[in-house]
C-alpha cells in the first residue's frame, strides 16, 4: 500500500494510563493516487516512530465498496521494508514486480520483502462488498536493508484460548509460531476477544508490543483502549492482560519485537538510513529503474511526489 511524503505523522498520544501503557490515537490519511481511500494511521507518528520493528501502521474499514469504490493503489514502490497484509473483511488482489499474484483475504498473511526495491499493485476485487483490514510495514535492519524481493504467503489456525480466538500471523504466541521468515523477532497475532472477557497472554519481556483496537472497547492491562486507537507498552513484562469492556465480541491486533536500535528516515514508500538514500530511490523510479515492472495492472503507474524542500532527519525509537 502507497504510504505518506511526511516523516513525522500522527497527532501524538492520548497520555498514559495505568502500568505504563502510553495510548496512540490514529489520525485520518488519504491514500496517494487519483483514487484515493482514507485510513487511520498509528505509526508512525511524533509520538512513537517504532515498537520493534514495526514502523507502519494503517487501519481502514469496514467500507462499504459500492460508496467507497474500494481499493485501487496503482504502481508503486518499496525499498528497506517488508510489508504486510491483513483483512479482516473482503479481498485483495496484489501483483509484484517479482511476478507474484495472489490474493489477499481475510485470517491469511501475504508478506512482501522489498529491500533494495520492489513494486506492487493493490486492487480489491469486484466479489467484494466490505473492504476492511490493516496494512502494516516493518523496517529491515541494515545490514538486510538491500534484501532481494521475497512474496510469502500463509494461513494462520485458529487457537481458541479461553475467551478468545487466536491466529498468529508472525512470531510466537499461545502455543503457536509462524513460519513466515523475517529478519528481525516480530510478533504479529488477530486475537477475537469473547464479550466480556479477560485473556493474559505470555509474553517475551525483550519485547515491546503495541496492541491496535479495530473493534470494541479494550483494557490493556488497565488502560481503556477504543477503535482505533493504540496501546503501547515497554518491555520488561512477561504477561499482557485484555479484556474486552464491551459486551459484544471485541477485536484487536498484537505487535511486538524487540527495540529497533537504528535510527531510520521514511518518505513516501521508502525507509532509508540517509536522505541521500530516498533521493536516489525517488530518481530511480522516475527514470523506471531498479524497481521492476507490474505485469497486469490496468492503469499507470503512480509518480513520485516531489522531495521536501527541507533534509530529512532520521528518527529512532522513543525510550
Amino acid at each position: 500500500m502507497s504510504g505518506k511524503t511526511e516523516t513525522e505523522t500522527g497527532p501524538g498520544t492520548a497520555g498514559a494510563g495505568a502500568l505504563g501503557v502510553e495510548v496512540l490515537s490514529a489520525r485520518d490519511v488519504p491514500l496517494g493516487g487519483p483514487r484515493a481511500m482514507t485510513v487511520r494511521r498509528t505509526l508512525p507518528q511524533r509520538a512513537r516512530t517504532l515498537i520493534g520493528a514495526w514502523c507502519f501502521a494503517d487501519h481502514y474499514g469496514p467500507d462499504d465498496v459500492a460508496e467507497s469504490g474500494g481499493m485501487d493503489v496503482a504502481p508503486h514502490p518499496h525499498i528497506g521494508l517488508q510489508t504486510v497484509s491483513w483483512l479482516f473483511d473482503g479481498e485483495i488482489e496484489h501483483r509484484d514486480s517479482l511476478g507474484s499474484h495472489a490474493l489477499v483475504r481475510p485470517g491469511e498473511l501475504n508478506l512482501m520483502t522489498g529491500g533494495h526495491g520492489i513494486s506492487h499493485s493493490e486492487v480489491s476485487t469486484a466479489r467484494t462488498t466490505l473492504l476492511h483490514g490493516v496494512q502494516l510495514w516493518v523496517a529491515l535492519p541494515g545490514e538486510h536493508r538491500n534484501a532481494a524481493r521475497d512474496f510469502q504467503h500463509y494461513a494462520p489456525g485458529t487457537v481458541r484460548l479461553d475467551g478468545a480466538d487466536v491466529r498468529v500471523f508472525l512470531g510466537s504466541l499461545a502455543g503457536e509460531t509462524s513460519p513466515v521468515r523475517t529478519f528481525t523477532p516480530l510478533l504479529g497475532a488477530e486475537l477475537l476477544l469473547d464479550p466480556g472477557a479477560t485473556v493474559t497472554l505470555a509474553t517475551d519481556p525483550a519485547f515491546e508490543h503495541g496492541l491496535l483496537v479495530d473493534e470494541g472497547e479494550v483494557r490493556l492491562s488497565g488502560t481503556l483502549l477504543r477503535p482505533a486507537e493504540l496501546g503501547y507498552t515497554a518491555p520488561g513484562s512477561t504477561t499482557l492482560t485484555l479484556t474486552n469492556a464491551s459486551d459484544a465480541p471485541a477485536r484487536t491486533v498484537l505487535l511486538g519485537g524487540p527495540p529497533f536500535e537504528e535510527e531510520i528516515v521514511m518518505w513516501w514508500n521508502f525507509v532509508a538510513r540517509s536522505g541521500e538514500e530516498i533521493a536516489q530511490a525517488r530518481d530511480d523510479w522516475e527514470r523506471g529503474s531498479r524497481f521492476g515492472e507490474v505485469h497486469g495492472y490496468g492503469g499507470a503507474r503512480l509518480p513520485a511526489p516531489a522531495l521536501p524542500t527541507t533534509p530529512l532527519k532520521p528518527r529512532g525509537r522513543v525510550r
